[in-house]
């Protein structure tokens, strides 16, 4: 009772080839039993293996083999020492590359990590700490080549926000400084576990939109703190949302303030901006941005020690300690009464750096034209942050803007990131002392000056062009740090990252199938109008992974729906009686699921036994190996019969309506 198709023609020459049944049928009949006949598909437990240690296999193999223990242990080295394997073939040439990309990007660098050190809430020397030891253990294990390690705004802010709910800065520096290191100890072995055990999804969690609208909201906030550093205010509040940091501001201009600060900090930034203007204007000037957060300081620096600006209200930076980080094990406290709450804070500011920095990594990694490994990098650096926090280190990972510097001076290794850590160590050696009158609105323009990059309109207004439900995602994130917390801008963020799984998990769409014309190709009516729906069939695929609870019923629902419909379209409300009769068989095609679970199971025996009851036959199309392996142990396939079983949605139509399809050949 199949529907004849019109077949395309040419000359009056119908193109078409009609095979004998017999020979047809009894090969449909074979491909059937290679569907039912399927091997058994690895247990759960060895897939699970094979996700968490992918090369164990192999690493077992290797080692019994008579020879190679030797090789095998030196594939391992130089699979978690990257430079084992470059340095080999690295030149005189590219080391005078990432030479003189190093030096730029260290005279970034100093004045940069001073600044977000005192975004943290830190001296201004463990900044300068955290661009020494974490980069010169990342040159060892990461495999990125551009990106630059360090202090960077988005994380320096973070940590002050949530440690300071626990310890006040100001009434115990120490004690804060403690917790800071100890969560930053936290962060590297969360990271470190993300690396080894392969969870890098819980990353993904923090989705683009999310990124985009956190990073947005949490730049502007900082920038309202620098006023802080700006106007020269000594009282200020310790809440990072915009309605509180802004009365702040217009409590503490009531009382005095030195207008010096403010004309010495935006001075300099418009210097710096005008830098950039022109580092952009002509990239062979790249050094030129490079440089001015440098020459502002020292230039200011030498303004306000010759005119002796610090006595008549310039806020200085004062007293800067020197020397090799120093060891900082006896800070780290585990078995304090705040344990908990510096875990949950590293776990926090280890999942925003991994992200921050996977993305920048990756980003420039795709202009070079090579891949990025994303549990190395994990690995590398969770490494390097348990390395920083045992040598007075804070939270470290990838900055976009000193890696812009980076590539764009030319680095071709990680060595830039070697030179960068030297340069920046011997000025800890021999400058610390000359920055003593270093202005603290200098660093606030500094910090300032990189803000703007973390803003991004067109991407926020693609995202809006794209999808809606992700720019509600990056709109929440946004006004969640802005007006809330970051926190509450992450929760928000995760929270609607996960309503959006869970409503296309529970309510995946659903397409009715039909065939192109002159071809055996099934594909939906709404998305290609000219498919021809079969008559007597009425073929349904569902656009999920899983069968499962949370969707079950309501495949089941609206399957049974298009049934009682007339022709089994959606959104028409009246029945009509003939569809029943004229609906013989419905073909469930399962290419796009990928697994079921028992309630899925017993949603299909629900909605066979209503088709029966309507007279209509269920036949399924193309299942995998989980799904048809668990069909077989629930004994579902002897319910419905072998042969209702095909490979192929073409081979269903014709085994189920008794006709032979016809393949045209042009």
């Amino acid at each position: 009772m199949l529907k004849q198709l019109t077949m395309s023609s040419l000359g009056n020459e119908t193109y078409g080839v009609e095979e004998q049944p017999d020979v047809e049928d009894n090969r449909r009949a074979e491909r059937a039993r290679w569907v039912l006949n399927t091997p058994e598909p690895p247990s759960s437990w060895h897939e699970l293996k094979q996700t968490v240690f992918p090369r164990a296999q192999k690493l077992r193999s290797s080692f019994s083999q008579k020879r190679g223990g030797y090789i095998c242990l030196l594939s391992v080295m130089k699979s978690i020492f990257p430079i084992l394997q470059w340095g080999r073939n690295y030149t005189a040439t590219k080391f005078k590359n990432d030479l003189m990309a190093g030096l730029t990007l260290a005279s970034l660098s100093i004045p940069q990590s001073i600044g977000y050190a005192s975004l943290a809430k830190l001296d201004p020397q463990y900044g300068l700490y955290t661009s020494v030891v974490p980069p010169l253990v990342y040159s060892l294990m990461g495999s990125s080549r551009e990106i630059a390690i360090g202090p960077v705004a988005i994380v320096s802010m973070l940590l002050s926000s949530l440690v300071q709910k626990v310890v006040d800065p100001v009434a115990d520096p120490t004690a804060y400084r403690k917790f800071v290191i100890t969560a930053t100890l936290f962060a590297g072995f969360f990271q470190t576990a993300f690396g080894l055990f392969r969870l890098g999804f819980l990353v993904d969690f923090l989705s683009h939109a999310a990124i985009v609208g956190f990073m947005a909201g949490a730049a502007i906030v900082i920038g309202l703190q620098q006023l802080k550093g700006l106007l020269g205010i000594d009282h200020f509040t310790n809440k990072t949302d915009v309605i509180s940091v802004l009365v702040a501001v217009f409590r503490s201009i009531r009382h005095p303030w030195s207008p010096l600060n403010f004309v010495l900090g935006c001075s300099f930034l418009i210097f710096i901006l005008a830098m950039r203007f022109v580092g952009r204007k002509n990239r062979k000037l790249f050094w030129v941005p490079a440089l001015a957060p440098l020459i502002s300081v020292v230039l200011s620096t030498l303004i306000v020690f010759v005119t002796r600006a610090d006595k008549h209200g310039v806020k200085i930076i004062k007293h800067l300690e020197g020397g090799i980080n120093p060891s900082s094990v006896k800070e780290i406290e585990l078995n304090g009464p705040h344990v908990g709450e510096a875990a949950k804070i590293g776990l926090i500011s280890a999942i925003i750096a991994l992200t921050e920095a996977i993305a920048v990594g990756r980003s420039f990694a795709s202009v070079r034209g090579y891949q990025l490994d994303g549990n190395k990098e994990m690995v590398a650096m969770g490494v390097m942050n348990i390395a920083g926090s045992l040598t007075s280190c804070y939270v470290a990972t990838g900055s976009f803007s000193r890696t812009a510097v980076n590539f764009s001076a030319g680095c071709q290794t990680v060595v830039s990131n070697i030179v960068m850590a030297i340069a920046v160590l011997v000025a800890l050696q021999i400058l610390t002392t000359l920055l003593y009158f270093t202005p603290i609105a200098i660093l606030a323009s500094i910090i300032l000056s990189a803000l703007p990059g973390l803003i991004d309109f067109n991407e926020a207004y693609n995202i809006w062009k794209v999808d809606k439900l992700d720019f509600l995602s990056c709109i929440g994130a946004f006004f969640g740090v802005l007006f809330g917390s970051v926190e509450i801008g992450l929760l928000v963020a995760v929270t609607i990252s996960f309503a959006k799984i869970i409503l296309n998990g529970i309510r995946p769409s659903m397409e009715i199938l039909g065939q192109l014309p002159t071809t055996d190709i099934f594909c939906s009516t709404n998305q290609y109008p000219m498919a021809v729906k079969i008559s007597g069939t009425l073929i349904i695929r569902i656009h999920s992974s899983y069968l499962c609870f949370a969707n079950a019923n309501f495949i089941r629902e609206r399957i049974m729906r298009w049934v009682k419909e007339d022709g089994g379209e959606e959104g028409e409300k009246e029945a009509n009686e003939n569809t029943k009769m004229r609906i013989q068989v419905l073909i469930f095609d399962m290419s796009n699921l990928m697994n079921i679970d028992t309630s899925g199971i017993l949603a299909l025996e629900v909605l066979q036994k209503e088709l029966v009851s309507h007279g209509i036959e269920l036949a399924i199309a193309n299942p995998c190996w989980h799904v048809i392996h668990k069909l077989k142990l629930a004994k579902f396939v002897d319910k419905i019969g072998g042969r209702s079983l095909f490979l192929t949605i073409g081979e269903a139509v014709d085994t189920c309506l008794g006709s032979n399809m016809i393949n045209l050949k042009f």
